[in-house]
């Protein structure tokens, strides 16, 4: 790693989490942006040292903003989908739900975009069969040779909405915070 080092974010989208690392050469003006340890942006001798940089992680924008400060100080900051990082993470976590679960000796990632109903697995968007049944909605798929289900049931306050379940193999999996 260069001593360059600015920046380095998590970014959690649907498929995984992301790392966003950004380099900053005060002296040069070189920038260096690297998404999940692959270099995406290299920049070398940049007379303008603040400004932005715009990239994508899939079909997701996301901008690195560069203001100074005071002196020879500056403030960067990560936009993702034209929101301040914070704000964009606290509307994934209402829009995602995120299992993580040991199966067959492997970590296992499942997680369920509830605004479009697709579900991911270990960043693979997979086929799923929606059921109704008496007390709300499954969402069938394959976790390999498991059998794995997203139910879906009401909570029955209005605040707190639709309730999502995993359960795989007959069993029901801890919902987890990434």
């Amino acid at each position: 790693m260069s001593s360059d080092l600015i920046g380095v974010w998590e970014v959690r989208l649907s498929d995984r989490v992301h790392r966003v690392e950004f380099e900053h050469g005060t002296a040069s003006g070189r920038r260096v942006l690297r998404v999940d340890g692959k270099e995406i942006l290299r920049r070398d001798w940049m007379f303008r040292l603040v400004g932005s940089e715009t990239f994508e992680i899939g079909k997701t924008k996301c901008c690195i903003n560069i203001r100074p400060t005071n002196g020879f100080n500056y403030e960067y900051t990560l936009s993702v989908n034209g929101r301040e990082l914070q704000k964009f993470l606290e509307t994934q976590s209402k829009i995602l739900k995120t299992w993580i679960l040991d199966l067959d000796g492997e970590a296992t990632r499942v997680v369920l975009e509830k605004d479009t109903l697709d579900v991911w697995v270990n960043g693979q968007k997979v086929d799923t069969a929606g059921e109704f049944v008496e007390d709300g909605t499954e969402t069938h798929f394959s976790l390999g040779c498991h059998e794995a289900y997203i139910k879906a049931i009401s909570s029955g306050k209005k605040k707190e909405g639709i309730i999502h379940v995993l359960i795989v193999d007959n069993m029901e999996i801890p919902e987890s915070i990434e």
